[in-house]
């Protein structure tokens, strides 16, 4: 068991156009979603389609990348690990989020020139 480690693979649909965020110190972030869909069927038989939704955030080199190449609605596969951070509202409440860091990144289908990508 000790070599278990925290690590998550996902493939799943862009939820909304990333958002990049560039700091004074030249480091870019991304923060972006992705839908991943489950089908099952329920004890009446019945077909119940299952959407979840999970956060990812990116830094450095897979941020520019994809800042550069992922769209809205583009299918990807990633692989990344749990990040748990605590943020305050501007209330003053306490809140907590769950994120995958990207580690790697797959693009499904073509880009205009042609090529897969790869980031």
């Amino acid at each position: 068991m000790s070599t278990l480690k925290n690590k998550v693979q996902l493939i799943g649909h862009i939820g909304q156009a990333p958002e990049i965020i560039s700091f004074e110190n030249g480091k870019k972030l991304a923060r972006l979603s992705i839908a991943t869909n489950e089908s099952y069927k329920n004890a009446a038989g019945e077909k119940v389609e299952d959407v979840q939704w999970h956060s990812l955030t990116a830094w450095g080199k897979k941020a520019s990348f994809i800042e550069a190449y992922v769209t809205k609605g583009q299918e990807i596969a990633i692989e990344g690990k749990l990040v748990n951070r605590t943020y305050e509202t501007k209330e003053g409440e306490k809140r907590y989020k769950t994120e995958i860091q990207i580690n790697e990144i797959n693009l499904f289908g073509r880009s205009v020139d042609g090529k897969k990508k790869k980031g």
